[in-house]
């Protein structure tokens, strides 16, 4: 493959494809027709350069390759082709009239607009904007990293009261969005109405998410004198673009604004929107899965999420976010006699998605400038590695694995199918380099983990995340279920809980009879300037329902730990400052793969 190719090209080096759907159907059909080609396997090749998708790649059974005859996706020698679901923008910027209506006094004279992309008759919706592959930062009420404080919420008529933003023009306009902090996750509401008294606004919501935010107990927004209410921004709406950095979409004009940094030059600039949800998906049936295919040194750039704009976005924990919630007016399950609450959640969209997958892996790839999660391996996938990558600037989660409850399932009930083949098993995440994950969804984490059995996550590097570093399991609840048999071993994780607070470098959940969570190095936990509850932080966290769990020989600067509403059967040996130095000197990428730490754009 080149990106100077042609699909109608034969597929050789002197003649290459120029998409990789063109390089798999030619692949399928060898495979379909047994041919002598697929002798010791199929070698797909990318050549140096950007291959834009206007659509997702979809591998499927048909393309599934065997032991002896495997399939790699791989760059050629000495290249470091990318992948990406975004659009390039035209060098056509101008500057804005130096009136435009709505913007802000300050920004008069200093921002620059752009035609809108098309697709077909309708304004591309984005919510990520790279300026020379750095994230800009969508126009918001307050500067830089502050936020403001609700004044009250009101979950009967499902209101809110802030403060009175500060800029002199304030009114509410459409698109306008409300995001809150709130524990150990955030909650993105689209704005129906803004009714502004005095100094103060009372915001009301779009459904469904209005409903959702006001009915569900947990996470909910905070309310105290002694540490501060919940902290909140509002969003998308051109008054707000008032500093060097911000832009605005305009879909109704159809105008992009932007106020470049002093250093920026947009006649010059590389300016990308994301486009795609999904880059690629791998899917196969229970009956049927893909099997041995392999990725290596393969960039994935630029994905977008849309669900926030369109039907808002409040998160149970881990980037999850709910479909239904709500107090029980009698407490208690079969499961568990003291719950409160109801959950159905949703899963968010991962740039690379793999579903029934057995024997793949990705090696020596990069995951970056992405809106949500990178790398999702999630139900019935078994025997995979994911080793030796970089995930970086990423909205979501870095890598999620196994189920987090489908969509139709309660959350809090223990995940036992009848058929095994579902459950995600015998995976290997190992030598990964995670840094600035989470990055638009704050309660996201570097690693996450579900139902899972028999998982090894060791070695990685993990740092600069708005909360848990790794979070393992799901459910709440003691009953043992598919998880057993998961290892968490020498991981390097420092400055993590960036945003959030009731957070730790290594998190759990649920009975996991069999699991060891070992060797591993925790340390440099930022101040959260927003928290909560500013001292409920720990390096080890084995929350609720937590089981048969081995904790030993993991380094941290201190014995903050905490085991809240744990199972029976937890043992926990040599944990803190006395670890030997040893412990967290192995700790993280292992030499082999130590140059990832170095790797530039």
């Amino acid at each position: 493959m080149s990106p100077k190719g042609n699909d109608t090209y034969q597929g050789s080096i002197d003649s290459p494809f120029a998409s990789l759907d063109a390089a798999l159907r030619k692949a399928r059909e060898w495979r379909r027709l047994n041919d002598k080609e697929l002798v010791g396997g199929i070698d797909i090749v990318l050549q140096d350069g950007v291959y834009p998708l206007l659509e997702p790649i979809f591998i499927r059974p048909e393309d599934a390759g065997t032991a002896a005859s495997p399939t790699y996706i791989k760059a050629a020698p000495n290249a470091h082709p990318i992948i990406s679901g975004g659009i390039q923008l035209p060098r056509e910027w101008k500057k804005a009239k130096k009136k435009t209506a709505g913007l802000a006094p300050v920004a008069q004279g200093k921002v620059w607009e752009i035609d809108a992309p098309l697709i077909g008759d309708a304004v591309l919706d984005f919510r990520q904007l790279w300026i020379d592959h750095q994230k800009a930062v969508r126009a918001k009420s307050s500067s830089g990293t502050k936020m403001e404080r609700i004044l009250s919420w009101d979950a009967n008529t499902q209101t809110c009261w802030i403060p009175k933003p500060a800029s002199a023009n304030f009114n509410w306009q459409p698109g306008m969005e409300f995001f809150i902090h709130q524990w150990w996750a955030v909650a993105t509401l689209r704005v129906k109405e803004a009714k502004i008294e005095r100094d103060r606004v009372q915001l009301s919501f779009l459904q469904p998410e209005s409903k959702i935010q006001s009915e569900h107990p947990w996470p909910a927004p905070w309310i105290s004198k002694e540490t501060g209410n919940s902290a909140f921004y509002l969003c998308n709406a051109l008054q707000f673009l008032d500093e060097p950095g911000e832009w605005y979409l305009d879909k109704l004009r159809g105008k992009l604004y932007y106020w470049p940094k002093e250093e920026e030059d947009l006649r010059t600039a590389a300016v990308t929107v994301p486009y795609l949800e999904t880059l690629l998906r791998m899917e196969g049936t229970i009956d049927h899965p893909v099997t041995h295919i392999h990725f290596q040194g393969i960039t994935w750039r630029h994905s977008t999420w849309l669900r926030p704009s369109k039907l808002g976005h409040v998160a149970l924990q881990a980037g999850m976010y709910l479909l239904d919630a709500y107090k029980l007016k009698i407490p208690g399950t079969l499961d568990k006699k003291g719950l409160e609450n109801q959950a159905w959640i949703g899963r968010p969209p991962a740039a690379v998605a793999m579903s029934y997958a057995q024997h793949t892996s990705f090696e020596d790839c990069r995951f970056e400038h992405l809106a949500s999660t990178g790398l999702d391996y999630h139900k019935g996938v078994q025997n995979n590695e994911i080793r030796g990558n970089v995930f970086q600037d990423i909205g979501g989660s870095g890598i999620l694995l196994g189920v987090f409850s489908d969509e139709a399932f309660e959350t809090h009930l223990p995940y036992n199918p009848i058929d095994r083949r579902v459950v995600t098993s015998n995976n290997r995440i190992e030598n990964n380099l995670i840094s600035n994950v989470s990055n638009d969804d704050w309660g996201c984490v570097a690693i996450g983990a579900g139902y899972v059995s028999h998982t090894s996550i060791a070695h990685n590097e993990i740092s600069e995340i708005a909360y848990t570093g790794i979070s393992l399991g799901w459910g709440w609840t003691p009953t043992v279920n598919v998880m057993a048999n998961n290892h968490i071993k020498a991981n390097k994780i420092l400055h993590y809980a960036k945003h959030m607070n009731d957070v730790a470098g290594i998190y759990t959940l649920s009975a996991q009879p069999g699991s060891v969570i070992e060797d591993n190095y925790i340390d440099s936990i930022y101040v959260a300037p927003y928290a909560h509850l500013p001292e409920h932080w720990f390096y080890l966290y084995t929350d609720e329902g937590s089981a048969y769990f081995t904790i030993r020989n993991n380094w941290c600067p201190s014995e903050k730990f905490l085991q809240n509403a744990n199972g029976p059967n937890n043992h926990w040996e040599n944990n803190g400052p006395m670890v030997s130095e040893e412990i967290k000197q192995k700790a993280g990428l292992e030499k082999a793969y130590g140059r990832l730490r170095f790797l530039e754009e």
